[in-house]
């Protein structure tokens, strides 16, 4: 069994963020947001991440933007110029085009945990990610960190 986290930042202390990750055994975090750079995300600031998972769990940081959505189709989306379902499969296509299965080697992502900002999972690309994984992979167990 393959077991890929979840987990959005927003919300969270990075008391809070760290804890959850470390006890749940997470191992490595793939970064999945386009933007990982914005000073508005405090300590999940890329580089800055990258530092902290490393000294504060000792885990593993990885910036994965094939993995992300583009920021056209999120600028679309969070106008409201296209609804969720439509976000969905458009996201989804776009993981199609990307290859995304032939370039993630799944044993890696045991004890990996999947990185956005968003706070819940319900509305976020992490969950149709690791859904999209998962559906290609039936080993893999989803858990959204929260």
């Amino acid at each position: 069994m393959i077991k890929l986290f979840t987990i959005g930042f927003t919300e969270k202390s990075a008391e809070q963020f760290f804890d959850l990750l470390i006890n749940a055994g997470v191992k490595k975090i793939i970064d999945t947001r386009i933007n990982n750079v914005s000073q508005l995300a405090g300590y999940a600031k890329g580089r800055d991440l990258e530092y902290f998972a490393k000294k504060i769990g000792h885990l593993e940081y990885e910036h994965r933007i094939d993995y992300a959505p583009t920021k056209a189709l999120l600028k679309r989306y969070r106008g409201k110029l296209i609804t969720w379902p439509e976000y969905k499969v458009e996201y989804t296509r776009l993981l199609d085009e990307r290859n995304i299965l032939t370039n993630t080697d799944f044993q890696s992502l045991h004890n990996a945990c999947l990185l956005c900002s968003e706070h819940m999972p319900e509305q976020c690309h992490r969950k149709i990610l690791a859904e999209y994984l998962r559906n290609h992979n039936r080993k893999i167990k989803i858990i959204h960190l929260m």
